[in-house]
Formats: structure tokens, C-alpha cells, sequence
């Protein structure tokens, strides 16, 4: 029996709305049926928007500085809709009107401020609104840099920021910015990258002689450029959008971006999809200045330098497999306090406040030269 068996009507609260549908046949009768389920659903969502705005005047009251967000309450919320959804909507998009219903309410308690890797139209501004939903105060910056800087001066709440691609590997600028920072990640999100070829209303399919785009964009399209457009000149620029922006008044030019960027700037989309790979996907951690207590399904990151010696790298993972802890990514960076030393970027399932991974990570520290757990947060649930 689950914990809401034995809630009595939570699994079979379903509304008398909802019952009897597939005996309808007559095409009025349904859309009567979905008038007054709309009504119901209305009623439901302002009541849990009133709640909300209960909420914080609980919190208020308690603590004038009260944190109204909280990541592990939110992805426990979203993996219970997933687990109890009875479709037919598939357990994801469920997930996705949860965050939006619960993004409307937070902005009611107190809009979330979140800074991200610009400009507007960016892969990362896409990532920002699936974790925190459209009803974030989002504002784009010019690099990864000013996020990490606006998040720890408090001027907003969280950042969003880059760090891996499945086919261009890390994004070297966010493991160096953990490095000489105090910010913790309190989240993460991983979002499917779709490359499409774009162009303004000045541009003629036939006629395009150069094409702009993020290098790594660029790499992640060799192949189907080097197909269809192999005399095009292609411009590396700093980002997908501000490729898209450069393209809008332009002659003979394309732009390589998303679907927000061809919205944002008003440009046609030529070509969807263009991407070698179809698995290909991006990594994006959330920032804060505070930790996440446990969700019940974390994750952990590391950074740590060692010490130039032998078998150094063995010595420091030996503590993860006596304690039982699943590693699941490590990447190697060069140090900055010497040549030939490294510090290793580790992440491993679990929070650091359970007893094994509270363990393992401190014999982890005993053996190296400085260990810093740069959060516990929860696994990815969109």
C-alpha cells in the first residue's frame, strides 16, 4: 500500500466530472462535459493559488526573510503528480501544467528573481523557464561570469548556468567559476537541443554565404552543413541568440539557434532539427547561495585537488566504493596553483547527509589536498 492508499480518497478522488466520459457520444454533450470540468479546474487552481498566498503569510509572519522556494519541496511535488498521473497525458507534460500551476503561485508569494547566460533567446533562458516556469522574473547577462557574481551579491536569487553537452563534452567556464566561488548548485535540468537553420525576411534560401552560431553549435551541425551548405562561410559568435539578432537585418545570411531565438528576433526557421546527433542534450545547473535539504532522489558535486603523486586518483575514490556510493560522472581540470596538479569535478548519487555519503566524503578529505561539496540537490525531474 503507497502513502496515499491510506489517505482514503486520494487515489479515487477523481471528480463525477470525470466519470462516464467514454459513454458520450454525442459530440454536444462533450463539449458541455469539458465546460463544466473547465469551471471545476478553475475553481481548483485559485483555490490552490489562495493557499499559496496563505502560505506566505504564514511565512512572513514567522520570518520577514522567509525562502518561499524550496527545490527539494518542488521536485517531491512534481514526482508525486508523474507517480499518480492516470493519463492519458504522458507523466512529463502532467509534470510540465504542474510547474506552471505552481510557478503562477510562487510569483504570488514572492516573484523568484533568476539570472541567466544570455542574451534572450539563449538554450540557457529555455533552460531557466523549464526549471522555474514562465512566471520567473528571468534577466539575461552577457556571461557566465555576471551570473555567478549577481547570484552571490544577492541581486538574484539563483542563476542558471551551462555545464555539459552529451556531444561537446564540459563547459570548462562553470567548473572553473566553482573553483574560487562559495555558490552551491541547488538544481539541475537537462534539456534536449534541437538546432534549426533561421534567416530574416532579407535572406533567399539559395542565396545564403554565411552562416553564424555558437562554436559549439556550429560542431554539433558539422556534418549536415558540410551536406548543404559546404561554401557558406561559418562566423562563431558568442551565443545562438545573439547569432539570431545578427542574421535579422542581414543579406545572404543564417543563423544556427532554437526555437525561442527564431520567436524572439522574428526570423523563419529554413531547416528543423539540423543537429548530427538526435540524443543531443545540454546539462544546466541551478545556483544559489544556500543548501538544499535531502528530496529523497539527489545528487552530490564535488571539487577537489590532489596532491601530484601516484595513484592519487584511485586513493580518492577507493572511500565512494567502501562506502557504497555510485559515482556517476568525473571530469579533470587543470589547477591553478601548480602545473601538473588537478582537480577533479565528481558527482555521485545521493545527499551528503546520509551516513555513507557523510562517511566516504570524509575520508575523501582526508586524502586530498581540499575537497569542496559544492551542493546536494535534486535529480533532474524535468
Amino acid at each position: 500500500m503507497s502513502e496515499y492508499d491510506n489517505n482514503g480518497a486520494e487515489q479515487g478522488t477523481a471528480s463525477v466530472l470525470a466519470q462516464g466520459i467514454e459513454q458520450l457520444t454525442n459530440l454536444n454533450d462533450l463539449r458541455q462535459r469539458i465546460d463544466a470540468i473547465d469551471g471545476e479546474l478553475l475553481s481548483l487552481i485559485s483555490a490552490r493559488a489562495r493557499c499559496a498566498q496563505q502560505v506566505a503569510a504564514v511565512k512572513l509572519g514567522e520570518d520577514p526573510n522567509a525562502v518561499f522556494y524550496r527545490p527539494e519541496r518542488e521536485a517531491q511535488v512534481l514526482r508525486r503528480i508523474m507517480e499518480l498521473n492516470p493519463g492519458p497525458l504522458p507523466d512529463e507534460q502532467m509534470a510540465h501544467l504542474f510547474r506552471e500551476f505552481m510557478s503562477a503561485c510562487l510569483a504570488l508569494e514572492r516573484p523568484i528573481k533568476v539570472a541567466y547566460l544570455g542574451p534572450e533567446g539563449t538554450f540557457t533562458q529555455q533552460a531557466a523557464l523549464k526549471h522555474f516556469g514562465n512566471f520567473a522574473d528571468a534577466q539575461p547577462l552577457p556571461s557566465i561570469d555576471d551570473v555567478f557574481r549577481e547570484v552571490e551579491a544577492g541581486a538574484a536569487s539563483y542563476g542558471v548556468v551551462p555545464v555539459e553537452n552529451s556531444t561537446e563534452g564540459v563547459v570548462n567556464h562553470t567548473l572553473d567559476s566553482f573553483i574560487n566561488s562559495n555558490i552551491r548548485i541547488c538544481g539541475e535540468v537537462v534539456l534536449r537541443i534541437h538546432h534549426n537553420l533561421m534567416a530574416g525576411e532579407n535572406t533567399r534560401c539559395d542565396k545564403i554565404s554565411r552562416i553564424y552560431s555558437h562554436p559549439q553549435s556550429l560542431a554539433q551541425c558539422r556534418q549536415w552543413l558540410d551536406a548543404r551548405y559546404p561554401h557558406a562561410e561559418r562566423v562563431a559568435v558568442s551565443s545562438n541568440a545573439e547569432a539570431a539578432r545578427m542574421v535579422k537585418g542581414e543579406w545572404h545570411s543564417a543563423a544556427i539557434a532554437g526555437d525561442m531565438a527564431a520567436l524572439h528576433y522574428g526570423l523563419t526557421i529554413i531547416n528543423e532539427k539540423i543537429e548530427d546527433r538526435p540524443d543531443n542534450s545540454t546539462r544546466f545547473l541551478m545556483i544559489a547561495n544556500s543548501d538544499v535539504p535531502p528530496s529523497g532522489d539527489d545528487k552530490t558535486s564535488l571539487v577537489v585537488s590532489m596532491r601530484n603523486q601516484p595513484g592519487a586518483l584511485h586513493d580518492l575514490v577507493r572511500p565512494l566504493h567502501e562506502h557504497g556510493v555510485d559515482m556517476t560522472r568525473v571530469e579533470t581540470r587543470p589547477s591553478r596553483s601548480g602545473i601538473w596538479n588537478y582537480v577533479f569535478f565528481i558527482d555521485i548519487k545521493g545527499h551528503r547527509a546520509e551516513p555513507n555519503i557523510a562517511a566516504a566524503l570524509k575520508e575523501m578529505a582526508e586524502c586530498a589536498a581540499e575537497l569542496k561539496v559544492l551542493g546536494s540537490y535534486p535529480v533532474g525531474v524535468l
